[in-house]
Formats: C-alpha cells, sequence, structure tokens
C-alpha cells in the first residue's frame, strides 16, 4: 500500500485527487441551491469540468464557497454518491462475477441458458458488495487533507448546441 501512496503523491495525480475533492465539493454546494439542477463533472490536473445548465458566475461563486468549505475541514463535501469510481467498482465486481458465473460452460446454448439464475445472483451479490468499497475507494482518491494551497482562478462556459459545459481552472500556489 505505501507504493500506491507514493504514486497518488506524485503530480499530476496529486492535483487531480485535490479538483476531485473540490469537483465534488462544488456539486454537492450547488445541489443544496439547485437541487433540481442535473450536473455532471470530471477533474484533471488543472481544475475540473462540470457539464449542466447553470449560469459561470453562480458555478464560479459556488466553487469558491465550496473550496473555502473544505479548507475549513468540512470534508465530508468531498464525497459525492453518484462520482464515477462508485459505479466502476460496482460495475467491475457485477461483471467480474457474472463472468465467473459462465467459466465453464462452454459453447453449449442449454448449458449458459441454466446458469442464468446463478448469473443473475451473482451480478447482485457484485453490486452489493461495490456500494461500500465504491465510497472506500473514492475516499482514497480524494485529497482533502493538503487542500490549502489550492485556489479557484477562474470559470469558463461553452456551449455546443444544447450541451453546456464550463471549465473552472485552479491552481496550486
Amino acid at each position: 500500500m505505501k507504493l500506491v501512496d507514493e504514486v497518488l503523491e506524485m503530480e499530476p495525480l496529486s492535483s487531480v485527487r485535490k479538483n476531485h475533492a473540490l469537483e465534488h465539493a462544488t456539486l454537492n454546494v450547488l445541489n443544496e441551491k439547485l437541487a433540481s439542477r442535473r450536473l455532471a463533472g470530471f477533474s484533471d490536473a488543472g481544475g475540473f469540468w462540470l457539464i449542466g445548465d447553470v449560469p459561470t458566475d453562480v458555478l464560479l461563486e459556488n466553487a469558491r464557497q465550496a473550496l473555502k468549505r473544505l479548507q475549513a475541514g468540512e470534508h465530508k463535501l468531498a464525497m459525492h454518491a453518484n462520482c464515477g469510481t462508485n459505479i466502476v467498482v460496482s460495475g467491475l465486481l457485477a461483471g467480474s462475477l457474472a463472468w465467473l458465473g459462465m467459466v465453464g460452460a462452454g459453447k453449449s446454448f442449454s448449458k449458459k441458458v441454466r446458469r442464468i439464475p446463478l448469473v443473475v445472483l451473482m451480478v447482485m451479490l457484485g453490486y452489493e458488495l461495490g456500494k461500500p468499497l465504491g465510497p472506500k475507494l473514492q475516499q482514497k482518491m480524494i485529497k482533502t487533507g493538503e487542500i490549502q494551497d489550492l485556489e479557484v482562478l477562474d470559470a469558463t462556459c461553452y456551449q455546443y448546441g444544447t450541451l453546456i459545459v464550463h471549465r473552472v481552472r485552479t491552481r496550486s500556489r
């Protein structure tokens, strides 16, 4: 685990992890005010992207507020129920167990059909196992402890037809 921790501290991963925490916190703060909006985000080393219809000035204000709240110790803001990490963990476990359920069935269609109840059970098991594991991995992948040096620079809006995408740029001081 020490090697994994060392790799996660390397750049650009360290910056991505800080921005991932800020992205989640921003989504959570926006959700407190704009609960009916459908929003999604993606983090990288230079900030994060937010997809959704929200005024850019409101996004920028909420990103700065989210950062202040994280820096003040509200680390739970960095966790998000709809994080892709949660989905990936459940999907990977469910898919792997489904594959395992079909091992040995060969090319016989009837053998495969008879295994469907087993595969469904294994998929449900994988999905349920992923529920607690996803947030644990998410917690490992975000970085809230050393976020004090992060600052939000600006936010820019790009529109492609009906698709609205915002870029929030950050930097470490």
